[in-house]
């Protein structure tokens, strides 16, 4: 039982390892929140931009994307669109007439459509690259509306600083008011594109590109190692790689990019299991390189060094810490679960749990502060979005399970599928999802979710039962998040057990 015991006290310790990097992200955002960069002057000849549509299977939603980007408000002759499609469906034919009706208006539109899947979204954006014009590239998933103005507030910064790597925006939603689950997303991603982005961007530490709703300078995604598909979020690994090499990054909260969340349960785990899982894998393949606190084997060519790099160049130890830090932030989620799993023990072994669920309380506070944070800056009305925060602590314990199955997954399977997030053009609270063709079945994993919830209410019974009231508390987190996200998981079931429209054969077009 000794033994147990330790395992429950690592497992607490390191929950509270991230609760305690919140509360200093919080810290160094209330120190520069208000800092922002000089603002560049606008470039006497505006530089050729390629923008590029990351699509696979978006029925519903490529023409929104293609519609919003040939809308840019940015110079004709030096505006590229590349629409990278490896769908196997009839978007395609979409993407084919909407291509093909710009392109008669004079806008230099494309349709690359591989026929293979080979690096996914990885692999695509390398391939569009190859024929890419443009200096900089802007990328925008399939899911996003990028407002008119959007590279004429972004690219002036690249032009104006001639190390800056990428330049990252914040994400709006379109579909923020849909439902508990789309409003609980907002706030976790607020908390991340506020607090965490500001707090790390202006405090000189690293910050992720977020795969969407940004530009690179091309130069800085090639002397960086340029984009590779060997971990499930290749946006987080060819940035941190960019910023060991020594190139900058810059976060522009200011320039918001609206997206759709996702409606359903399924569709948002598997998204979040995709994230979880591609943090794990680049923190075992970059973790080397941020305890040197350089890349050497693919050091950037850094302006003003005859092009070559520097090769004396260095991470400040807070920057690789926090890095590190940042990448494997995930694990919080299987040691939330194993703190269940050992409670019982605890529990029927008389153990005081006093300091471990002190700690873990006393951690929690930190995330909430971020997210309360994030909300007062944005919003006037910021208290009343707070009231979708028990919503999110739910979420935030339920979704361990899944996530920690991923991450397993993840680091023991090479050459893992990626699992794109479906989109249904869910704009409106009227709109309707559940007859959907992309629709996700139903995912049996709800019942071992179910499952944790009753585990965690026994040991409820069990710690009533003995007296320890302390423990209570706790548990009940677990009842409401296991119970919340695992029940949402079987209702969504239920709801799609109708036959969906099937899906056409797959579509058969020239590769350009």
């Amino acid at each position: 039982m000794i033994v147990w015991g330790i395992f429950y006290f690592i497992a607490a310790l390191c929950v509270a390892l991230f609760g305690g990097n919140a509360w200093l992200l919080v810290v160094l955002y209330l120190r520069r929140h208000n800092s922002r960069p000089p603002l560049p002057p606008e470039p006497e000849t505006w530089p050729v931009v390629t923008v590029q549509l990351p699509v696979y299977n978006e029925l519903y939603v490529v023409k929104r994307l293609i519609d919003a980007t040939a809308r840019l408000d940015y110079p004709r002759d030096r505006l590229q669109i590349q629409v990278l499609d490896d769908s196997t469906d009839e978007t395609t034919r979409l993407i084919q007439a909407r291509v093909a009706h710009y392109q008669a208006q004079g806008l230099d539109i494309e349709l690359i459509h591989r026929r293979n899947r080979q690096g996914f979204k990885a692999g695509a954006l390398a391939h569009g690259l190859k024929r890419a014009r443009g200096e900089f590239v802007a990328i925008f998933d399939a899911d996003f509306v990028p407002p008119e103005d959007f590279l004429r507030r972004t690219v002036p910064y690249l032009v104006a600083q001639p190390r800056l790597a990428f330049v990252q925006t914040r994400w709006g939603y379109l579909n923020a008011d849909y439902s508990a689950l789309t409003r609980a997303q907002t706030i976790a991603l607020d908390g991340h594109f506020v607090v965490e982005h500001l707090a790390r961007n202006r405090n000189g530490l690293l910050i992720n590109f977020n795969g969407t709703a940004g530009v690179w300078r091309r130069t800085a995604i090639e002397a960086a190692g340029g984009w590779q598909s060997d971990t499930l979020t290749e946006d987080v690994d060819l940035s941190f790689r960019a910023q060991l090499a020594g190139w900058k990054a810059l976060y522009l909260p200011e320039v918001a990019t609206p997206a759709e969340l996702p409606p359903q349960m399924a569709a948002f785990k598997q998204q979040q299991a995709r994230w979880a899982t591609g943090a794990a894998q680049c923190l075992v393949k970059l973790a080397g390189a941020l305890w040197k606190g350089s890349l050497p084997s693919h050091a950037a060519a850094l302006p003003g060094h005859d092009g070559g790099h520097d090769s004396g160049f260095r991470l400040p130890w807070s920057a690789r810490l926090e890095g590190l830090l940042h990448l494997s932030v995930w694990i919080a989620h299987p040691m939330s679960l194993l703190l269940l799993l050992l409670t019982p023990l605890m529990l029927l072994n008389r153990t005081a749990l006093t300091v471990n669920v002190s700690i873990f309380w006393l951690m929690t506070f930190g995330p909430i502060l971020a997210y309360a944070l994030s909300q007062r800056h944005l919003y006037p009305d910021w208290k009343r979005h707070m009231l979708h925060m028990p919503v999110l602590a739910m979420l935030g314990t339920g979704l361990a399970l899944s996530n920690t199955w991923a991450i397993a997954q993840g680091l023991v399977r090479r050459n893992q599928a990626f699992q794109r997030t479906p989109k249904f053009r869910i704009e409106r609270r009227g709109d309707r999802w559940i007859h959907n063709r992309y629709v996700l079945p139903f995912q049996w994993i709800s019942l071992g979710e179910l499952a944790l919830a009753s585990l965690a209410l026994t040991s409820v019974m069990i710690s009533i039962a003995m007296s320890n009231y302390f423990a209570v508390p706790f548990l009940l987190l677990y009842v409401a998040g296991y119970g919340y996200v695992g029940l949402h998981g079987v209702k969504d079931g239920w709801m799609g057990r109708h036959k969906r429209p099937r899906l056409s054969r797959p579509v058969t077009v020239s590769s350009r």
